[in-house]
């Protein structure tokens, strides 16, 4: 399959439009979670919003903002508190800085809130089997949903068959809740209920995922299957983050979800000048 006829059309996010197939988009993380698995969540406002205007300055061309851990053993919080971290961020940023802000968040309840104060994009790491009601939130605001397969007490032996599987229920359901068809971001689910050797074998054949003809979202940053390959914590983990990206480029990803802006911003430009031939 040639990736190139598989590429979605334009995506509009808040005041910038996403031309996928052109180059890969870098997503910037902010955790307002201080118990986020990768040790960068931040509790205080004001180094919150520095952290975001930063990564806008360093050429991020998204920024995600979650309010809720989502590592496996992650501790819930009520909606009131999630809303309560990321409501003030979202409303402090919108204005300030030039490129959208995604939420991520599974509660329908703290989407419409974001999304009221600004946010122009739905991150759902649940894939919408939390919140079916997502879809009617995204719909209605006309923003972007990224949708993830998420395996967690669900695992499959099959890890790429039951992604794709997934994937497409989700895609129908969305769809039809009447979400444009450009308005829908998938997301294989790194790290997700999948194995360690499962995550890796997703990054070798994501190509696959292209047959979906959205854009692909990969996030891959940090996370534990790194972790074992080069038996390295949280924070030593960004050449073995470096090469899931180039990979991940190389098949067919177009925004990638990073702690390390700067530095990925310069992979992904090299990325591109080699896959892309976009110097």
């Amino acid at each position: 399959m040639d990736i190139k006829d598989c590429v979605p059309a334009p995506m509009r996010c808040g005041n910038r439009v996403f031309y996928w197939g052109e180059r890969t988009y870098v997503m910037g993380i902010v955790n307002v979670s201080p118990d986020s698995f990768s040790g960068d969540g931040v509790s205080d406002f004001e180094s919150a919003i520095y952290q975001a205007k930063l990564f806008a300055k360093q050429g991020a061309d998204i920024i995600d903002i979650g309010g809720e851990s989502t590592k496996p053993d992650y501790l819930p919080v009520s909606i009131e508190e999630e809303i309560a971290r990321v409501v003030p961020l979202i409303e402090a940023l919108v204005g300030n800085i030039e490129i959208p802000i995604s939420i991520d968040t599974s509660k329908a309840e703290v989407a419409r809130c974001a999304v009221q104060a600004g946010a122009s994009m739905i991150n759902d790491v649940w894939g919408l089997r939390k919140s079916p009601e997502l879809v009617k939130i995204a719909a209605e605001a006309g923003v972007p949903l990224i949708i993830t397969s998420n395996q967690r007490d669900n695992q499959a032996e099959d890890i790429m068959a039951a992604v794709i599987l997934d994937l497409k229920a989700k895609i129908k359901m969305a769809e039809s809740g009447g979400i444009s068809p450009e308005n829908i971001i998938v997301d294989p689910g790194i790290g997700f209920g999948k194995t360690p050797e499962q995550n890796l074998e997703i990054i070798r054949r994501l190509t696959e995922l292209k047959s979906l003809k959205k854009a692909l979202l990969l996030g891959s940053s940090r996370k534990s299957f790194i972790g074992k390959v080069l038996d390295l914590p949280e924070n030593q983990r960004f050449e073995g983050t470096a090469a899931t990206v180039a990979i991940g480029i190389a098949n067919g990803a177009d925004i990638v979800r990073v702690h390390d802006v700067e530095q990925m911003v310069r992979l992904c430009r090299m990325t591109d000048a080699i896959i892309r031939r976009k110097g």
